[in-house]
């Protein structure tokens, strides 16, 4: 029942003073109300007659707005009065275009349109979780109900990486372009694959001469060389408990991500195959061939359900794979943080073995927390303790590369901002120094 029925007996409580005995006023009252409330109910439109579906987009990018309808079918033979509750999780960012204290209304056979626009705060899946629907009575007084789980048509929207990196794209594929030699630049690096033969001129590296070819041609030729192609770009994401510190607004595994689709553009734009593999104590995604037209989607849509995992990450287990899987020399890019606790007892012990057959790359994240404890004056005992504690940080961070760079592994050590620039541009100066 409706708070109407309450005012109704409210209001036939003040016609009590006139009748000449109470209790069968009271009782009177009570009757006229309880047989409204009973026709009313029995005017309301049905709930087994009602019929619900969804239509609408299925993925939208993190920061954007998606558009979800819901239709409710009226398949009775009496108009519907309703109110609708269709509820998504919180993260979904749900505003209905109707709200649930409207009262909406169809005919018999009609379809009822119920748009919600969706504006995702957090990547990943974001289900449509219950719809509960309220059929009144054409006097208001009462209802009937149906809600929860068993009655919501299935709906999901993917909410996939932010990607605000690909403002830099631009700028490295015209890098890459000087690198290739199809743009003019200061130069375009010696390359390791061979291109073709031209005359010798004054000035070129008598080691470039092609001796078979020039007694062929009674003339000196050389050699030119291209950057490499078809090198082989494994990256690696750390989901261990190290990627769930929040770095800045998100947490470290957003900026891993973020890096790791720009690095996995340009690395398809450059003509080498892609390789993406995410992992903890677990293989959580692999993405084969993400180079191949039409996959940079594919390695979007498996990326954004990722979430870190509270558990130590078994580098061991990453090492596994990779030897496994990727027998010829690659590029390996792995996404995690600069701790000495998880790279000290994890990672090192098997690097050494990694790093003999692959070139190996370690980008983390830093933490704007620590940058900011070491640059603001202490002005008070704690302040200094804070600021003590973040150099130490700092500290066990640059031991930390130095062993790894002992290994000939490369360092990327950037802010979460421009951790993806940094990588692309360490991706690139490989390729132009033929290191891939």
């Amino acid at each position: 029942m409706t708070w109407r029925v309450a005012a109704l007996l409210a209001a036939g409580a003040l016609t009590l003073p006139w009748w000449p005995a109470p209790f069968v006023g009271v009782a009177v009252m009570v009757g006229v109300v309880l047989l409204l409330v009973g026709l009313d109910l029995a005017l309301a439109a049905p709930l087994r007659a009602l019929t619900a579906e969804r239509t609408g987009e299925r993925a939208v990018r993190l920061g954007g707005t998606a558009t979800v309808t819901l239709y409710l079918r009226n398949g009775s033979g009496r108009p519907l009065r309703a109110r609708v509750r269709d509820a998504w999780v919180p993260s979904a960012g749900a505003r209905p275009e109707v709200p649930p204290t409207r009262v909406v209304r169809a005919a018999p056979g009609a379809v009822l349109a119920l748009p919600t626009h969706l504006t995702p705060t957090r990547r990943g899946d974001r289900p449509a979780v219950a719809l509960t629907v309220r059929t009144l009575g054409p006097l208001g007084l009462a209802y009937r109900q149906r809600g929860g789980r068993p009655g919501t048509p299935p709906w999901t929207v993917r909410v996939l990486p932010r990607f605000d990196s690909r403002r830099h794209l631009p700028e490295r594929l015209s890098r890459l372009r000087v690198i290739d030699g199809t743009q003019l630049g200061r130069g375009r690096g010696p390359g390791t694959e061979f291109d073709a033969l031209r005359e010798y001129v004054s000035g070129d590296d008598v080691r470039s001469i092609d001796w078979r070819a020039s007694a062929r041609r009674a003339e000196v030729l050389v050699r030119t060389w291209r950057p490499e192609r078809d090198r082989r770009l494994i990256c690696v994401l750390d989901t261990g408990r190290t990627s769930a510190v929040r770095v800045g607004d998100e947490p470290r595994l957003d900026a891993a991500i973020e890096a790791a689709l720009l690095l996995t553009a340009l690395a398809a734009r450059a003509g080498d195959r892609v390789d993406v593999l995410a992992a903890d104590a677990a293989t959580r995604a692999s993405v084969g061939g993400a180079e191949r037209p039409g996959q940079w989607s594919r390695l979007a849509h498996a990326l954004a359900p990722l979430q870190p995992a509270l558990v130590e990450t078994d580098f061991r287990l990453i090492a596994g794979e990779l030897l496994r899987r990727h027998r010829p020399r690659s590029l390996v890019v792995l996404l995690t943080a600069l701790e000495p606790g998880a790279l000290g007892e994890g990672l090192l012990p098997v690097l050494p073995r990694l790093a003999a057959r692959h070139r190996v790359v370690v980008a983390a994240a830093q933490d704007p927390v620590l940058a900011r404890l070491t640059a603001v004056p202490p002005r008070r005992p704690a302040d200094a303790y804070a600021a003590a504690a973040a150099w130490r940080t700092l500290a066990e961070r640059d031991r930390l590369a130095q062993a790894l760079t002992r290994h000939h592994v490369t360092v990327v050590d950037a802010p979460a901002t421009h951790l993806a620039p940094a990588l692309a541009d360490t991706y690139l100066t490989l390729k132009s120094q033929a290191l891939l």
